[in-house]
């Protein structure tokens, strides 16, 4: 019963092999005529996803008691992954900075909390949180408001709660609070 087995195998193998090299796809035949158009070109790949347009950009999220004693402030958005102010949030923050500097909350402090979204490592996010709210806290600064009423922290992603794009972006923000 032992010599059945090998003696398939013997007969199998060859007609695998030729099976195998009957696979191939046949050569389309030369192109011998000029009327023939060529292709049309591929169309153009998509740009990256910049990630700084709502509803995919991070915010900085201003307390309501600041948001009471300063008047309307402008929304404030960050990129993904960055800690770059640019556009509405330096609006919002230059406006919160003229608040705190000279005007209605002159002299008092704020505290800064840096978020991320959970996509990243925890020492990563915990880190991104805090350059986060120290690069407004060094904005506000060059701004009028005194270093010393800056209070920096992070939370990375200990708060998150996204699942999705919409909702990570929720996650990446920092919270400004009057220090009291």
């Amino acid at each position: 019963m032992t010599k059945l087995p090998a003696l398939i195998l013997v007969v199998l193998a060859p007609l695998a092999a030729l099976a195998a090299g009957c696979g191939s796809d046949p050569q389309p035949p030369p192109n011998v005529g000029g009327d023939v158009a060529p292709p049309p070109p591929a169309p153009p790949a998509p740009a990256p996803k910049q990630d700084t347009a709502k509803p995919t950009s991070g915010s900085i999220r201003i307390d309501d008691k600041i948001l009471k004693a300063c008047g309307d402030l402008p929304t404030a958005r960050f990129a993904f992954d960055s800690t770059q102010i640019e556009g509405e949030a330096a609006s919002a923050l230059d406006a919160l900075a003229r608040c705190f500097a000279s005007g209605p909350l002159k002299g008092k402090g704020m505290k800064l909390i840096g978020h991320a979204d959970p996509r990243g490592e925890t020492e990563y996010n915990l880190g991104l949180g805090q350059k986060r709210a120290g690069s407004v806290a060094e904005y506000l600064s060059t701004k009028g408001v005194e270093q010393g009423r800056i209070a920096t922290s992070s939370k990375g992603e200990f708060e998150a709660t996204g699942t999705d794009e919409e909702g990570w972006a929720r996650d990446r923000k920092v919270d400004i609070l009057l220090a009291e």
